[in-house]
């Protein structure tokens, strides 16, 4: 029973813990953690006899003594507690025992040790093992299964004395997890190999203003130059481009992106901004109606410019056989009610209708094309959150040809260029500039510059009317749009 007793600080301690836990009147300390740890090493040495154990109970007691207050008291007895423990065992000791107990004592801490490197390296491996699987496509499922694999089969092999019964156990549930991995992998790689050049998002670094190697429309305005009161100026990511070069051309060369003037928070946050009246001039189609309702809310009213005008455009993996949709067939995909390819005359195929997110400019679009018709819920993995999300994932789906988006003219085909998605005719008519111009092409959209009433900076306005004059509508039709007709 006497061996018992170095328990009794560890248990007295951990349960006081945990009250304190319990009640909310302790916090979780690392300190007090490493005080639990030192008792219960103490405890299980000196229950194999080892008398020096208690040397472990001694670190919290003499710091328990240092913090001073009621805590001098609690240490003091401890360190008795474990001075008379430790005394009556070596009393009762018994010379081969305590041989025996040595040995066992260096066999416990090497084994303590052992777990603390192995746990340290698995912790290291399971972080680095996760990053790359994850980077290699695989399921979050397979990494953190993977990140568990380590751990899970060497402290067994640490602590258990059957060590051989135990590793073939192990072998059959890690030989199944790795013909799985291996099987998922090959399933990812095939994905990723069906299509190739799956441009990502814009980058916007390739459309600065006032850099030599810049993608946009360069021209140094011979009418407007703006030194002072800049407007703060956002836009949407399909018309990034444009107001880059509108800033290149009257704005400071000193003018950054981020800088508090030339700004990029993508249709939702910039409007968010416009209606908090944190930015001047917004760039972009028209916002949606909980967009509108924010601005309300902000005690804000939009004041809407047309400065161009785009086409709204659909688009389908290059391998689909369709080439054309009418309108009334696209607000049937859209709506659920038409669910299969072979009822538009194409192959015998569920439909994949990718959309984006609730507040874009081209989801918004799309709830204005469908008036009054419902559109159905989307599954999670049909809702992109970047523009050039959805293209790339209509470009490469596993089932290739099944998949539909939607999209803004030049940003499909100005700035992404992915070769392996096919855009649409709808009613017949192709979205040419041409047939944007001349009004052919059914679902065409103006392209604003959003202001917001009672703006007292001046220099908003006389922007405003330089972006309609020759030259901002030069930049406009140069970029890839369609300028507004004088």
């Amino acid at each position: 029973m006497k061996k018992y007793l170095g328990y009794i600080p560890a248990i007295l301690s951990l349960s006081l813990y945990l009250f304190s836990w319990l009640t909310g009147t302790g916090m979780v300390y690392s300190m007090i953690l490493l005080w639990q740890v030192c008792f219960l090493l103490a405890a299980v040495l000196l229950h194999k006899q080892i008398v020096w154990g208690g040397v472990f109970g001694a670190f919290p007691a003499l710091h328990m003594i240092y913090r001073g207050g009621i805590e001098i008291l609690i240490g003091a007895a401890l360190l008795v507690f474990y001075f008379s423990l430790g005394v009556y065992l070596w009393k009762k000791r018994d010379a081969d025992e305590t041989a025996g107990s040595n040995k066992e004592a260096l066999i416990f801490f090497a084994k303590i040790a052992l777990t603390v490197l192995v746990l340290i390296f698995s912790g290291y491996a399971a972080i680095i093992g996760g990053m790359i699987l994850v980077a290699e496509g695989i399921h979050q499922a397979f990494a953190y299964i993977g990140m568990l694999v380590l751990p899970s089969l060497l402290l067994p092999l640490i602590w258990l004395k059957k060590r051989k019964k135990f590793l073939l156990l192990w072998l059959i549930p890690a030989a199944l997890y790795f013909a799985a991995l291996g099987v998922h992998y090959g399933l990812e790689k095939y994905d990723q190999s069906i299509t190739v050049n799956t441009a990502p998002n814009i980058n916007v670094y390739e459309y600065l203003p006032f850099e030599e190697e810049s993608k946009i429309v360069k021209i140094d305005s011979r009418t407007l130059k703006l030194t002072e009161d800049l407007p703060v100026i956002d836009g949407a990511a399909a018309f990034f481009p444009v107001y880059s070069a509108f800033v290149n051309a009257v704005y400071p060369e000193t003018t950054e992106l981020y800088d508090g003037v030339f700004e990029y928070n993508n249709t939702p946050g910039g409007y968010q901004l416009l209606a908090e009246k944190r930015i001047d001039l917004f760039l972009g189609v028209y916002p949606s109606e909980a967009q509108k309702a924010y601005a309300g809310e902000c005690d804000t009213t939009f004041i809407y410019t047309p400065v161009g005008t785009e086409a709204f455009v659909f688009f389908v993996h290059k391998d689909n056989p369709i080439d054309n949709l009418t309108t009334e067939q696209i607000k049937g995909i859209y709506s659920g009610e038409i669910t299969n390819w072979k009822q538009l005359g194409g192959k015998n195929e569920e439909i994949a209708a990718f959309q984006r997110n609730e507040g874009s400019g081209s989801q918004s679009m799309l709830q204005r094309f469908m008036g009054d018709t419902p559109i159905m819920e989307a599954p999670t993995e049909r809702v992109n959150n970047m523009m050039s999300g959805i293209i790339e994932q209509v470009s490469s789906y596993r089932s290739k040809s099944n998949s539909i988006g939607f999209s803004f003219r030049y940003y499909v085909e100005g700035i992404i260029q992915n070769p392996d998605i096919k855009v649409l005719s709808v009613d017949g008519v192709a979205p040419t500039a041409e047939n944007i111009r001349n009004g052919r092409y059914p679902i065409v959209t103006p392209m604003y510059a959003v202001t917001y009433e009672g703006n007292k900076n001046e220099n908003v306005e006389r922007l405003l009317g330089w972006i309609l004059s020759e030259e901002g509508q030069y930049i406009i039709e140069e970029t890839g749009y369609v300028g507004i007709s004088p």
